[in-house]
């Protein structure tokens, strides 16, 4: 039994460390898309949020979200419509070893298991991160995605 708990304290402890990896945004407006009279409308929310691990990034990502009733409790699915901008932002700091691919933002699109994710590549040939937002709800087959590259290039601060 002893070792039953200690195992899974770490286990615990190893995906409470794999969230943390992720960072949340912050919202910086929405734009209502479809009139409700007596409920929440139907908007695009534009949020940002700093690469976790390059400092000198920031992206921008806009997601549809479904309004009415049970939008207040948090029943609805959001559709799976999303756009992402990353710009350099400042200096940007690369890491000694930077993985091939990283989930560096995650956020919740229904009460069941679909998501709205960015995963960070870098492509070393031509010294470019790419950030692809991707739905992990399979939509027609294959998910709806979206793709920004950011070039590593000396910040002149202008």
């Amino acid at each position: 039994m002893r070792r039953f708990t200690t195992t899974a304290t770490i286990l615990f402890w190893v995906v409470l460390a794999g969230l943390g990896m992720t960072v949340r945004a912050e919202e910086i407006g929405c734009l209502d898309t479809t009139f409700k009279l007596l409920s929440p409308d139907d908007s695009v929310c534009v949020s940002a949020f700093e690469d976790p691990k390059v400092p000198g990034v920031t992206c921008h990502i806009s997601q549809a979200r479904k309004g009415g009733w049970k939008s207040l409790v948090g029943l609805t699915e959001d559709p799976s419509r999303f756009s992402i901008a990353c710009t350099q932002t400042g200096p940007i700091s690369l890491p000694d070893k930077l993985s091939r691919q990283e989930n560096v933002f995650s956020e919740k699109t229904s009460v069941f298991f679909k998501k709205t994710k960015v995963i960070r590549m870098f492509d070393k040939k031509h010294n470019t991160l790419v950030y692809l937002a991707v739905s992990t709800k399979l939509v027609e087959g294959s998910p709806q995605n979206s793709v920004s590259t950011v070039p590593v290039r000396p910040w002149d601060g202008k």
